[in-house]
This record gives C-alpha cells, structure tokens and sequence, in this order.
C-alpha cells in the first residue's frame, strides 16, 4: 500500500511539474495574443481575456506608412528565399565533393568546418560588419543595408553544419551505386542528380525548412547590416518601431509579432514530418 501511494505522488509530482512548465511556455503566446486584440496600447493594461475584442491594432499596423509592414514580410521572405536556394545548392554539392572525391586539403577543409561549430556566431559579429563594409566599397550590393550582403552572411553561417550532416548521410550509401553508374557512362553530376540526390531528398527538404525558419526568424545579423526603412527584414521592422517613440503602442508591436510569425508556424505543422523523418535518417546507418 505505501508503495502504491508513493508511486502515485510521484506521478502527481511529475504531472504538476509539467503542467507548470507547459504553463510558463504558452502563457507569453496568449498575452501576446490578447494584447494584439486590445484597445489598450500597455502590455500591462491588458487582459489575458480582453473585455473588448478589437481589431484596430491590426488595421493601424497595415495601414500605417510610416510602417511599412508589407514591405518588410516582402524583405523576409525574398532574404530567405534566396538564401535557402543557395544554401541547398551549396550544400549538396559540398557535402557530395566531400564524401565521394579525394583531393588535396580535404582534411583541412573538414576540420575547418568543425572548428567552426565551436565559436558561437555572436563572436563573429564585428568582423562581419567589418567585411560587409569593405566589399561594398567595390561591390556596392554586397555591402552595408543590402539584401545581398545579408543573403552571403547566412549561407556563410549555415554551411557548416548542414555540409557535416548531408555528407554523413551520403557517406551511408553504398558507393558502388556511384561506380556502377560511373561504369555504364554516367557523369558525376548525374550520378549525384539521378542516384544520389533521391536518396538525400528528405534530408534536404529537412535542411531547407529549418534554413528558412532560422533566416526568416534572425534578428541580430539582420539588425547590425540593415539600416533603412525600405530594407530592414520583419524583425528589425518591429524593433525599430519600438524605438521609435517613448510610448510604444504595444498592440501594434504585438499585432506585428502575431502576423510575422504565422508563416513560421504554418511552415512548422505542415512540415514537422518532413523534419522528424530527415533528422532521423540522418542518424541511421544503412
């Protein structure tokens, strides 16, 4: 009987302590939430439950043009877009170089790509800003507050550990699929395009959803190289506007952060299979 008991506070225990946690996660969500459909401009005004609902804030953030909330979604979603393109494309074909070709420097290269995950990328943060100065002396649209400066600093920073985890999947299929294709008169790009890349695809798919989450959702990179209002990404929109005035219309921001994130979390259930299944065979051997 004690047993019993004891078991059974156990679970009580355990079950209080997660409800507590799942409560301190999804609170911040609601408020968020609440505010964005109240009248009042504090977030310490308003109600977890609103009295009034209202849909002003929404209408006042698209309507405002000293805001410009359309054109930064439009900003995020090109910067992402673009990004995710080539971080794909450049990823694939390191990861394919590194697994099946021998050549001079392939093990530097790959300790250098593992020395990269080391250091956090806030370190980098002032060297960037030094680089992205300099190349747009000469090449002015890779330079400061350009969307192409922003775009080469996060395929820069996501090549790394994307190339290590392609590579270790490719490193599990058998190379004599390449051989045999090799043999019968194939090319290397079509032994990568016709053979290996279907095996890879959902790792891929996995690689390009996670990139467009981390791109879309950054705010410190996007922040230190975009300066002007027609250039800035939603994020940096949203900060800005804060800064604006002493009295911030917190329902307007949180409207903002609302409809910012819904692109983002409609991405993640449509597709939190295609992640599960590409993490996952990524770590299986076959």
């Amino acid at each position: 009987m004690q047993k019993q008991r004891r078991v059974f506070i156990i679970k009580t225990i355990k079950y209080l302590v997660a409800i507590a946690l799942i409560l301190f996660a999804i609170l911040p969500f609601f408020w968020i939430i609440a505010t964005s459909f109240n009248a009042a401009k504090s977030l310490l005004g308003a109600n977890l439950i609103p009295k009034a609902l209202t849909a002003n804030n929404y209408r006042d953030l698209l309507h405002n043009p000293s805001l410009s909330f359309g054109s930064w979604m439009l900003n995020s979603f090109k910067v992402s877009a673009i990004s995710v393109a080539f971080i794909v494309f450049l990823t694939c074909l390191s990861a394919y170089a590194l697994s099946r070709f021998r050549f001079a420097g392939k093990r530097g290269v790959m300790m250098g790509i593992m020395i990269m995950n080391i250091f956090p990328g806030i370190l980098a943060m002032v060297a960037i800003y030094v680089m992205m100065q300099q190349f747009g002396t000469y090449l002015p649209f890779l330079g400061l507050n350009t969307h192409g400066g922003l775009i080469c600093v996060y395929v820069a920073g996501s090549m790394s550990v994307n190339v290590l985890m392609v590579k270790s999947y490719i490193d599990s299929i058998s190379p004599e699929l390449d051989e045999s294709a090799l043999i019968e008169g194939a090319t290397y790009w079509q032994v990568f395009w016709k053979i290996l890349f279907p095996v890879i695809k959902p790792m891929v798919i996995t690689i390009a959803i996670l990139a467009f989450m981390s791109t879309y959702g950054d705010f410190v990179v996007a922040n230190l190289l975009l300066k002007g209002n027609d250039k800035v990404t939603v994020m940096v929109g949203i900060y800005q506007f804060t800064q604006q005035r002493f009295d911030t219309n917190w329902g307007i921001v949180t409207a903002g952060t609302i409809l910012a994130a819904i692109p983002v979390v409609i991405l993640f259930f449509v597709s939190q299979k295609y992640i599960l299944n590409g993490l996952m065979m990524g770590a299986v051997k076959e």
